[in-house]
């Protein structure tokens, strides 16, 4: 039986306000978007750590974790980059309704997807725009994906064969090249305490 019209949601007994009371905070995604390299994923563990020793209760889900097991069957074609985009926005509002800090570093190249993920989470969801000039993240380029990429060995790749549109109006900007890692971890924690507190 593969009709949606004979699946009902079933609503348990414990609330999300129930859950947020409990924990002390409000659940909610952070969503860090920006190119290969930008310092997405660094900062959203930084920021993670920062948060567990605060008693907040977060999770990060990481682009490369995430391809090894939810998404393990998508291609890099744009569709499939955009199916990857969906299934995590309906993760992370399952960590939302648990009352959790969802925060999720991905590169989430495409204005439309992004649109996409504000429709499925709503006011419970935050971009964070982790802005570094190209140059700066091929430098840093720790996984030799940009060389491969430039090598033509790597198809699609955003920021050398595939585009990245730059959010117009992020909830908050950090500039990668300019400013300390510590003092972007720094900005990130005042907009997540004020957001969820």
């Amino acid at each position: 039986m593969s009709d949606k019209r004979y699946i009902k949601i079933h609503t348990g007994e414990i609330s999300r306000p129930d859950r947020e009371k409990k924990n002390g905070h409000k659940g909610h995604v952070f969503w860090f978007t920006g190119l290969s390299g930008s310092g997405k994923s660094t900062i959203a563990h930084h920021v993670e750590t920062h948060l567990h020793h605060h008693g907040i209760r977060s999770y990060v889900l990481d682009g490369d974790n995430v391809r090894h097991g939810l998404c393990s069957d998508l291609s890099f074609s744009p569709e499939a980059r955009s199916e990857n985009v969906r299934r995590i926005g309906e993760v992370s509002k399952l960590f939302v309704d648990a009352g959790i800090v969802c925060l999720c570093a991905f590169i989430t190249p495409l204005k439309a997807d992004r649109d996409l993920l504000r429709q499925i989470l709503g006011t419970n969801f935050s971009e964070i725009f982790v802005s570094c000039p190209l140059c700066v993240c091929e430098s840093r380029d720790v996984k030799g994906y940009y060389k491969l990429a430039r090598e033509g060995k790597i198809k699609n790749y955003t920021g050398i064969s595939a585009p990245y549109k730059i959010p117009e109006q992020p909830d908050l900007r950090l500039e990668t090249a300019s400013l300390s890692i510590e003092r972007c971890v720094e900005n990130t924690l005042n907009y997540v305490m004020d957001t969820i507190l």
